[in-house]
């Protein structure tokens, strides 16, 4: 670290007491703790039912595929990447949270029903097409609005809701299947291969899919400046997030293979289309933030012609990321993505600044960012 810079990037000159810190970390290895319990007590009540050796090749199963996800699902945040204990926080929480909420709510539902109605059938209908879209879809959610309202800084718009959404969803599609590759693998090994391909390989994506709809409406809601869009987006997609999926489950459960099927070809496969031209456009969105809250750093001189380009198109970063491996191996690579992460930073500490989302430490926050470019421009050039 540059002694005349002590602050890395991203990093404040102002720093929280020292007894609010211990209280933070406290108050996260308690939830930290809350959540693997929770995570414990649905692996035992799968174990109960597919047996050690079921749940084990369902974790085996559901878990291998998981990273590849993963770095898709990340692949999206080009611009301003999330910090990684929010993206760590989102996805345990899908895994372990969320699903507990969801195996605790959808069985009570079921049985009641199929107690009212003496019919374990209907109980188990009414599990899949109404309970478990609501309850699932609302547990996931809940870690997006926490992020939504207590890390203003950090959830900018559509792109943000779209990751943190990819990530609950990905976690907790990964602990429904160890249940469902776990069934599988008590009724034969061909059933153990059937369900993988059906939900590893052609709708791995489903939960993500779902819950983007809400992480897009509470994006759209942040970006606004209108009263009335703030309050009805981020409703309409939690809205949109539960009927998609209850769409899909009813094609399933009620019509089957060919249900099955006309759903994924004519629903699944055009939301997800949708989807990733609503990144698409987010993107060039946040592309055209760096380029106009960069603008008067470019205008001073701190940057060059070619240095502004490159901060403002992906490809622009690709190129000057790859640049500095090539003149200067893994240290001018890390400099040169901390100088792109650090320049997106501060064009977007000064949109929400300008959108009137600031914090006391305002000033002092983007002198930090300042100076680390500053210290990040000397070390590359």
């Amino acid at each position: 670290m540059n002694p005349q810079n002590p602050y890395a990037p991203g990093m404040l000159p102002i720093k929280p007491a020292g007894h609010r810190n211990a209280i933070k970390i406290v108050l996260s290895v308690v939830a930290a703790l809350i959540g693997v319990l929770l995570g414990l007590i649905v692996l035992l009540l799968i174990g109960f039912e597919t047996g050690p050796v079921g749940l084990l090749i369902g974790i085996v199963t559901a878990t291998l595929p998981v990273p590849i996800y993963l770095v898709l699902a990340l692949w999206i945040d080009r611009y301003e990447s999330e910090p990684f204990w929010m993206l760590a926080t989102a996805f345990f929480w899908g895994a372990l949270v969320a699903v507990f909420i969801a195996y605790l709510f959808n069985t009570a539902s079921s049985v009641m029903v199929a107690l009212m109605t003496d019919s374990r059938e209907a109980g188990q209908t009414f599990g899949a097409v109404i309970s478990a879209p609501i309850v699932e879809e609302s547990a996931k959610a809940l870690i997006l609005f926490v992020f939504f309202f207590a890390k203003r800084d950090e959830f900018d718009g559509v792109v943000d809701g779209i990751v943190y959404a990819a990530m609950a969803g990905l976690g907790f599609a990964m602990t429904e299947n160890i249940q469902y590759y776990g069934r599988a693998a008590l009724e034969a090994e061909q059933g153990l291969t059937g369900v993988f391909i059906l939900r590893g390989t052609i709708a791995p994506f489903s939960h993500p899919l779902f819950t983007s709809l809400t992480g897009t409406g509470l994006g759209l809601a942040r970006q606004s400046r209108n009263t009335f869009v703030k309050i009805i987006t981020p409703v309409m997609g939690l809205l949109s997030a539960i009927a998609l999926h209850s769409i899909w489950n009813v094609s399933i459960v009620v019509f089957g293979g060919a249900g099955f099927l006309i759903a994924y070809l004519l629903i699944m496969v055009p939301a997800f289309v949708i989807i990733l031209i609503v990144i698409f456009l987010a993107l060039r969105r946040e592309g055209q933030i760096v380029r106009d809250f960069l603008l008067p750093d470019f205008q001073s001189g701190m940057f060059t012609p070619d240095e502004y380009q490159r901060f403002c198109t992906i490809r622009g970063r690709f190129g000057s990321n790859f640049n500095a491996f090539s003149r200067g191996g893994w240290e001018k690579w890390r400099a040169s993505r901390q100088l792109n992460q650090t320049a997106s930073e501060l064009a977007f500490h000064r949109s929400r600044v300008a959108r009137g989302i600031s914090s006391a430490d305002a000033r002092e926050r983007e002198a930090a960012y300042q100076m680390a470019l500053h210290d990040l421009l000397r070390r590359l050039r």
